[in-house]
This record gives structure tokens, sequence and C-alpha cells, in this order.
């Protein structure tokens, strides 16, 4: 299909938009972006979607907007958002995703932080609360929508524009792929807010360099260790998330693969068979979903299926322990063609690797899925790196207990108290109007550590130069004896029960760890919940030191977005728990003991 197939080599662009243009003109009427209408997948090809792009430029342009300046996206992912991303920054001005989930309090605040000059939204849905914000908004001045509006009361502060009409207005390709070659690696692209597991969300300035490092980084490991040849991707993680910004949308482009959106996390699974996807940006909780999801279906059936899957892990641990047994072959081979094919077939049958990143994998996870015989590559970054810091990878012997070598042309050192420092192209380039908040994780001028990014991880590097990560500095629990204990771990442990579906554990400055429990929809109304949950922690427990221990726990409604108990990345956001549930989790240590 085109003349980069099997290519080694990334070629260095300028800016990111330099490289969709030149990938468009390689692949011509190639199909490019794929959504679902009327049941059926409808390809926008990559000619087409460079013709879209240099319109909406030029329009962006024609309203007055300036190179530099801020327009936000509210958005979920489809062709559109892609395609307005690279528009926004095809004109010089800067993307400010967020999170379709966002509330009007939070577009309040990054528009007002942002500064943004023009928001582009999807639906009335959104609209709904994005248009308050904007009436508060002293910089905003227009509102551009995928779909049409129907607003009651015209704002005066902005003017509505349809982003058909301004997409699909005169185009020439040429001339905005020459204005593009003017935008420099070092120049603002994006404004990614943190979505923050504690006060309000920062913007992580994002340069052009910074992601295209990321890409070039992760084309690397694909070319090297797989093969570079036609990628499918399928997008279902929040484009406004650095990790599907760089990982699911603008590292296809520079592999010039195929986009599939998935129609909703409902439909992932029928969608992934139907599309067949090479290569999945993912994140934990849908590994751990998917793997409760197995395990039920194969012990409902029991038998030989059973029987093979016990035996699959059993030769995945030895695997990964460096015990394999020339014994196993046979056994190996046969579940190949069996228990290995039928779990393949479900992810479409083509899938080179699946790339979980956002959070950390339990390793008990990552051998499950590596046992029936699906690549899983656990990632590390932050937004505040663009954001992908390292990889595994299988030239490097891929161990699920570390978070792989970090990318090509990325330094990374430990400091003395064992803190992860990053330093590359890849680093951000501070915090928007935050240089307080900058100079905390970038580092005094002229020390040691200058230009490094302090991560707040805590670990170390392998014999083989893997990151291996053990705590989180912020999140560590320091009980009253002065013992750390990293709550992730045993959080991640509780969670893996089928019993529970979301754990927090709590102890600071405490005797002990208590936790916070939310059951698994199937068992939350039995009147034994208390019973089987008891007995899921004891078995956690056993498998603990005695620091980590959970003495005593509570049950909680659930953690959502929408309660703002999680982030919109589903990362726990420990300080508003803390103080929903403080009372009850207080009452744990003034109590009996369970």
């Amino acid at each position: 299909m085109t003349a980069r197939r099997g290519a080694r080599e990334f070629e260095h662009f300028p800016n990111l938009v330099s490289m969709f243009f030149t990938r468009a003109e390689q692949q011509g009427d190639e199909p490019f972006l794929w959504a679902k209408h009327d049941d059926e997948w409808q390809p926008t090809s990559w000619r087409n979607a460079a013709r879209q792009v240099a319109a909406l430029a030029a329009s962006l342009k024609a309203i007055g907007l300036n190179p530099g300046e801020r327009v936000m996206l509210v958005s979920e992912n489809r062709p559109k958002w892609l395609i307005s991303d690279l528009a926004i920054m095809a004109a010089g001005c800067v993307t400010v995703p967020t999170y379709t989930t966002n509330t009007t309090r939070d577009h309040q605040h990054i528009l007002g932080n942002s500064g943004a000059r023009a928001v582009i939204v999807s639906s009335q849905k959104l609209a709904k609360n994005l248009i308050p914000a904007v009436l508060f908004a002293s910089e905003c001045r227009h509102i551009i929508s995928f779909d049409p509006l129907s607003v009651q009361q015209s704002p005066d502060v902005a003017q509505f524009h349809s982003w058909n009409d301004m997409a699909t207005g005169p185009a020439d390709v040429a001339a905005a792929g020459a204005a593009a070659a003017t935008i420099k690696r070092e120049d603002l692209a994006c404004l990614i807010y943190t979505s923050g597991t504690g006060g309000a969300p920062r913007g992580v300035r994002q340069h052009h360099g910074a992601i295209l490092h990321n890409v070039e980084g992760c084309i690397d490991v694909i070319a090297n260790d797989f093969g570079w040849d036609d990628e499918v991707f399928l997008s279902f993680l929040p484009a406004s998330h650095a990790y599907e910004h760089s990982g699911g949308q603008h590292f296809p482009i520079g592999l010039g693969a195929q986009i599939y959106f998935a129609e909703s996390l409902e439909k992932l699974a029928a969608n992934i068979e139907e599309v067949k996807p090479t290569l999945m940006v993912v994140v934990p909780r849908l590994f751990e979903m998917l793997r409760a999801r197995i395990l039920k279906t194969i012990e409902k059936d029991g038998g030989l299926r059973a029987y093979l899957l016990a035996r699959a892990i059993t030769i995945e641990g030895r695997r990964a322990a460096g015990a394999k047994r020339l014994i196993d072959a046979p056994m190996d081979r046969l579940l190949d063609f069996t228990l290995r094919k039928k779990v393949q077939a479900k992810f479409g049958g083509r899938i080179k690797a699946m790339v979980s990143g956002g959070a950390p994998l339990n390793p008990e996870v990552g051998n499950f899925f590596a046992a029936t015989g699906l690549t899983v590559l656990q990632g590390y970054g932050q937004t505040e790196a663009g954001p992908v810091i390292s990889c595994n990878r299988p030239a490097a012997g891929i161990a699920m207990a570390t978070v792989g070598p970090p990318l090509k042309n990325t330094e990374v050192r430990i400091a003395e108290d064992g803190e992860i420092m990053v330093r590359g192209e890849l680093v951000m380039h501070g915090y928007w109007r935050d240089p307080e908040g900058t100079a905390k994780v970038l580092g005094v001028a002229g020390s040691e550590w200058d230009g490094w990014l302090a991560t707040g991880d805590v670990g170390h590097l392998d014999a083989k130069g893997r990151i291996v990560i053990t705590d989180r500095k912020k999140d560590l629990i320091i009980n009253d004896k002065g013992d750390n204990v990293a709550p992730q771990r045993v959080e991640g442990m509780l969670t893996l029960q089928p019993e529970i579906a979301q754990a927090m554990v709590y102890g600071d400055r405490r005797p002990h760890l208590v936790a916070l429990l939310v059951p698994e929809a199937e068992i939350a109304g039995l009147p034994d919940l208390q019973q089987r949950l008891s007995k899921a922690v004891d078995r956690v427990n056993a498998e603990l030191s005695v620091i980590e221990k959970v003495r005593r726990f509570v049950i909680a409604d659930g953690f959502t977005v929408e309660n703002e108990q999680l982030t919109p990345s589903m990362k726990i956001r420990r300080h508003v728990i803390g103080e929903a549930y403080g009372e009850l989790l207080d009452a744990l240590y003034s109590s009996a003991k369970r």
C-alpha cells in the first residue's frame, strides 16, 4: 500500500503537523480514520483528512485566531477530534483537550487558566456544561460545534460556528503544509490538564518535540521488536488524556496506521473482533475486567478448559521466573492450538501487542494474559513526559514486575532518595502559568538536576536496565512506627479478588491499615456480603507482610468520575475519598478489632 512498508527508520520531523501532511501525501486515498455509521464502518481517507485539516486551519485563522492562542477541544473520540487537533496546530494555535466528564466548574477553571480564545465542542450534551462556563470566560470568543446546537439564549460574549462549514471550505493542502513547516519542535503543541489526584488541574506544556520524541521511541519498539507493517489501532481511551493523545492518535500517524474509533466501552469487545487491531493502547483496569470475565467463563465450563488454563498459568509462571522446563514444550504447543488460539480470536487474531499504561499493572494480571498468548507490554510515563518514559519490549526480555527500559534517547537516573529522574526532549517545558509548580519538578537552574523531571515515583534499574517502580513518594503511607507502605500494591492485590471491584487503603500515622472496599455488583446485595469480603481480605493478608495487612474495612458505594472520587484516567483521588469517608475510616480505629 505504501513505500514505507517494512521501513525501520523514522524520519525527523519539525512538528506534528508536518508529520501528518507527509504521511497523508504518502498514503493518498488509503483509509485513515474509521467510525461506525448505520452499523457500518465508514472510512475517511488520508487525502480527505488532509483537506479537512487544511480547510479548518484556514477557517480558524479567518475568524481571527493567531499563532500561540489556545483552542479548547471537548469531544468524544471520533475522526473529527483528531482532525480538529491537527487543524488547531496547523493554524499555529495550541490545543487544550478536556475530558467529556468535566463539570461546568472544571471547564471554567481550564478556560480561565488557559485563556482559550475558542472552544470546539461535539454535541448538545457536552455543550450543556460548557456554554455556562464560556459566559464567565474573559477571553473565549468563539464556539465551534460538530453538531447543530440548540441554545435558548445565545451568549453575547461568543460567536457560534458550524464545524462542518469551517472544515469543508476552500482547502490548500500545499499551502497549509508549507505554513506548518515553520513550526519548530520546541513550540507549544498542547496544554494537557492533568486530572489530578489532588488539587486543581494544572496545564502541562507539551511541545511538538515532546510528543514526537514519544512517537519515535514507540516506533523504535514496534519496528525492531515486532516489525513495522500495515498497523491498525482501535481507539477507546479518552483522547484528551496524554496517553491516548500521544500513543493512540499521533503514534499511529507516525506509523501511517489506520485508526478505528470504538463505538463505546460496552461495545468494545465486539469492536475488537470486528476491527482485528494489530496494536492497542489500554489501561490496567481493562485487563482486570477481561481477566475476571475469562475466569468466570472458564470456571462455568470447568473440565478441560479449566485444566488447560491452569497449566498455561503454571508454565508462564516458570517462564517468568526463568525456570522454563523442556518437559513443558509439548503442553506449550498444545496450548497454542487450543486455549491460546481461542483467546487470541476474541482479540481479532492479529494483535502484536497490547500496551498497558496510565496506572500500575499487577504482575499477576500481566502474567495471566501472557499465559493465554497475548503480548502485554507494560509502559510507564507521566503527562509531564510526553507521556511515555519506558516500555517493556521483547528484545530486552518482558518482565511484568518492571516497566521496561527507557525509550530511545531518554535518560533515567535514580536520585539519592530513590526518586526516578528523567531527562530528554520528552520532558515538558513546565506548567502553564505556574512557575512555582514548575520549579518543584524540573529542578533548580545550575544544580545537578537542572532540566531533569522529578517524577515523584521511587524505584531502581534492574540488571538489564529496566525500570522497577516500588513506591509513589506522595502516596506512601507512613504508619505510627515510621514504616513505609505502598498503598497501590495492597489495593492491586485486593482488587484481584473476585468479590472486590475497587479498594482504597488508609492508615497514615496510624498503627495499622484499614480499607474502603467496593464490592462487585453481583454480590453487593447478598446477606453474607460482609463475610464474603472478610474472606477475600483474609486471602490477601495471607500474602502480605505484617505492616501491609488490612485489619478492618468498611464498605463504600463506589468510586466514579461523576462523584469526583476517580480521575478521568481511572486513578483514585485519595483526598476526595478521604474527605467523604474519613469519619467511617477513623471509627475503625476506635472500635473493636475485627
